[in-house]
């Protein structure tokens, strides 16, 4: 574990992100927001693009949000495309983020259907991305519901974070008693104890839903959920090599 040079997959990846990240704040001094095109929308939204899915892995709201995820993507990432090889770990990279978006939109669908009877809801929601405006032309809705669905539909979701949570979880099933430190405890932790409890703390604030959370908790579940059964999957086919500590 000592030594670890960049990969030329991670080393790309990490250039990509920090290109977006810089292109946001060029383009933001311009009055335009690359958020709303290269963003994550609701796939009802009158703001979805079909390049979306893939594009908001790379979009990123913030420094300590894009610093988090590169500082993991070279740490984890490094690692598991030594030990992949290229080809493998991208197609791991873009399931786990596929993954994200789509428990995110699971769950963003079932609000909806919970509101209003339907998944699907042409012009429920009217947006004007010039003046930054969104309007609900549904009628009946409580302003707690009313809110909920202005949310849904005018949010974008962006970052790798799905993504990043994928190969925490292939890091730990493959490197369990690898010992990592991690901020404000004092002593390594084994993997295999530190990891699962992330994911643990994830599930319970998705639950929670705590008002004025803005993070896309369940996305961070489904990169998750999709590195474990991508890891448990080609290890089951004996497309991996033996586990190792």
């Amino acid at each position: 574990m000592n030594n670890i040079h960049i990969p030329p997959l991670v080393k790309n990846l990490l250039i990509i992100n920090i290109l977006f990240f810089a292109a946001t704040y060029v383009f933001q001094s311009k009055g335009i927001e690359l958020g709303f095109y290269l963003g994550a929308f609701y796939f009802d939204s009158p703001l979805f693009k079909v390049w979306q899915p893939i594009t908001y892995m790379f979009m990123h709201g913030g420094f300590t949000h894009i610093l988090f995820n590169m500082f993991a993507l070279y740490s984890f990432g490094s690692v598991l495309e030594t030990r992949w090889g290229e080809k493998r770990f991208i197609y791991f990279y873009l399931i786990t983020g596929l993954g994200a978006l789509a428990l995110q939109w699971g769950v963003q669908a079932f609000e909806v259907y919970q509101i209003t009877g339907s998944v699907f809801n042409p012009g429920a929601v009217s947006i004007d991305v010039a003046k930054g405006m969104s309007s609900l032309n549904l009628s009946g809705l409580t302003p707690a519901q009313g809110q909920t669905l202005l949310g849904i539909y005018s949010g974008p979701m962006i970052g790798a974070s799905g993504a990043i949570f994928g190969l925490l979880v292939a890091f730990g099933m493959l490197y369990p008693n690898a010992e990592l430190y991690i901020m404000f405890i004092p002593v390594p932790v084994k993997a295999k104890y530190i990891i699962p409890v992330y994911i643990l703390i994830e599930l319970s604030l998705g639950v929670a839903s705590f008002q004025g959370d803005s993070v896309a908790h369940y996305a961070h579940l489904g990169g998750a959920l999709l590195g474990f059964l991508l890891v448990k999957f080609w290890k089951e086919k004996n497309t991996f090599y033996d586990y190792y500590d």
